[in-house]
């Protein structure tokens, strides 16, 4: 299948974000969870998103994955509890949007990771998911994820 993988340049985002070690199992509820408590802890500051969901992968390890879940924010906000402050860092990245389920992006990841060789990058091994709607409300097949990875 062909992708279309391009190579950007981003600028620092400011983040709020719930940081968690799950399994691949038990990674949708904790996704909803840190998802409802930052929207919730927005409302209370009177601020909204600055652009979709995001969940950042440290690691690949399904039985303890290393994930950040949480949103783009306009502004620097302070974090409360659980719901940090931070950031996604400035640099370059190479980004694909896909389409389809969540459990079939494998073979982007495979894609971006051989353009990224050709062209004599390096990743992080971070990856980055923003995710443009849900399984609540399309089919599968029709689930909307940008895959950023950061290079070094």
């Amino acid at each position: 299948m062909n992708y279309n993988i391009e190579l950007k340049e981003k600028s620092v985002q400011p983040v709020l974000a719930v940081r968690k070690t799950t399994s691949i199992g038990n990674l949708p509820q904790e996704i909803g969870k840190a998802y409802g408590s930052i929207m919730q802890y927005l409302s209370e500051l009177g601020e909204q998103p600055a652009d979709v969901p995001f969940t950042a992968y440290y690691n690949m390890d399904m039985e303890n994955l290393d994930v950040e879940m949480g949103f783009p924010v306009s502004k620097q906000l302070e974090g409360k509890g659980e719901i940090k402050a931070g950031m996604i860092s400035a640099g370059k990245y190479v980004e694909c949007m896909y389409k389809g389920p969540y459990a079939e992006c494998a073979p982007v990841y495979d894609a971006m990771n051989k353009w990224i060789a050709e062209k004599g990058f390096k990743a992080t091994g971070t990856s980055y998911e923003f995710y443009y709607n849900s399984p609540v409300e399309v089919p599968e097949s029709e689930l909307l994820t940008r895959i950023m990875l950061p290079l070094k």
